[in-house]
């Protein structure tokens, strides 16, 4: 028998002399218990959100995506390409040409950036499920068409539909603008309107048109085989990681290849950012909550000095004394952290199912409705090493102040 365990035990569930005594345990407990809920419920939010966030980049990011260091286009039919895409497992591979433009309709003219894509992008993203009128298509017989990003769309007050084609003015590279006759400077073209998308995201909603790559290298007068990127998509099955080591061997280290982290790392850089720095704060609550420990193990050796003594006498080390208290304050943040997991993981299971809180009163104002949650083993495993250091150090610190009492009687 663990004779520090089983008195620890004791004194925990025993009723003391003292109400007070009680009362600041029970405190103690419902005060981690709360900050291990807070901890939990906090990290478990976000990885909902970065769940959410990673499926909607997914729709329009490809698997991986390569694109020069130096540079903003490059020949895609080197042989390097050719031989890297052509490695197993990878699915299919869709050309990307982007360049900045003049979008004018009627009255109305706003800066874009164009997206030319070549028919495989149809397959590889999954556009269907991001427009919000008309359809996406890239041509159809001899017409061409664009699918814009939703801000861009109002910003143009333009749908799907409309029989008006959008007027296209992309600067010629190779030329200066003349001042007496600055529409020189210009390539002119026109596209009809296929549909219009929505990301979420100000950079693709307010700025992006998705054409036809012919379109955009007839207007920017670039060659067949030039592209400011290639998008790769993955055989199901295939391991990402593994391949892009792959290419980025045999195409060297002139080119980026990049997967889908890594193409929104400033958008999942900033989520992972928030995330800790909301859980250090949590942590400093933490802190507090634990304080009450303290408390609790102070009136309690006050109140067992008469015990204390007794096992003195019948000769018990300073180590087996402190132990008991150690043991105490342990289990006050076990019983703590356990009820704080299990009332955490209920609320987020409600949540889930529920939706008890809600983004907005208007249904479809956001992507979700409610805050999205998503429980990792991997986040139990955290506020558990938080609550065990900062409850192991704040017990120490009371036990420490016992055992030099101790020592000095």
């Amino acid at each position: 028998m663990n004779l520090p365990f089983y008195i620890a035990r004791r004194y925990l569930f025993s009723k003391k002399s003292h109400n007070a005594i009680n009362i600041i345990s029970i405190i103690s407990v419902c005060g981690i218990a709360l900050a291990t809920i807070a901890m939990l419920c906090v990290l478990s939010v976000f990885n909902g959100f970065s769940d959410i966030a990673e499926k909607t980049f997914g729709s329009f990011d490809p698997d991986l995506k390569i694109t020069a260091k130096k540079g903003k286009t490059f020949n895609w039919l080197a042989d390097d390409f050719q031989r890297a895409l052509k490695l197993e497992g990878i699915n299919m591979v869709s050309e990307s040409l982007e360049e900045n433009a003049l979008f004018k309709y009627q009255d109305r003219q706003v800066p874009v950036l164009i997206k030319g894509v070549s028919e495989d992008f149809r397959l590889m993203a999954d556009m269907d499920a991001l427009v919000l009128d008309g359809q996406f298509k890239l041509s159809e017989d001899v017409v061409d068409y664009a699918t814009l990003g939703v801000g861009l769309a109002m910003t143009l007050g333009i749908r799907a539909g409309f029989v008006n084609p959008i007027e296209i003015y992309a600067p010629k590279r190779t030329e200066r603008i003349n001042l007496a006759n600055p529409a020189s400077a210009f390539t002119p073209g026109s596209i009809q309107i296929g549909g219009v998308f929505s990301l979420n995201q100000p950079k693709y909603d307010d700025q992006m048109a998705v054409v036809p790559i012919k379109v955009a290298r007839n207007l920017f007068l670039y060659n067949d085989s030039t592209v400011t990127s290639l998008d790769v998509d993955v055989r199901q099955g295939a391991s990402v990681k593994t391949l892009k080591k792959e290419i980025q061997k045999i195409i060297g280290d002139g080119f980026w290849v990049q997967d889908r982290f890594e193409q929104q790392a400033e958008s999942y850089r900033m989520l992972q950012i928030e995330k800790w720095v909301t859980f250090l704060i949590l942590g400093f609550i933490l802190i507090l909550a634990v304080f009450n420990v303290v408390g609790s193990l102070s009136m309690l050796i006050v109140e067992k000095r008469a015990d204390i003594d007794s096992l003195q006498n019948m000769g018990a080390s300073t180590g087996l004394v402190s132990r008991i208290f150690l043991y105490e304050g342990c289990l006050i943040a076990f019983f703590g952290f356990l009820l704080g997991l299990v009332l955490g993981l209920v609320l987020c299971l409600l949540q889930q199912h529920f939706g008890l809180l809600r983004l907005s009163d208007t249904p479809g104002a956001y992507i979700v409705d409610a805050y999205p949650v998503i429980v990792r083993f991997a986040d139990i495993v955290i506020v558990l090493v938080a609550v065990s250091v900062v409850s192991l150090l704040t017990v120490f610190y009371s036990v420490n102040n016992l055992k030099k009492k101790l020592n000095k009687t």
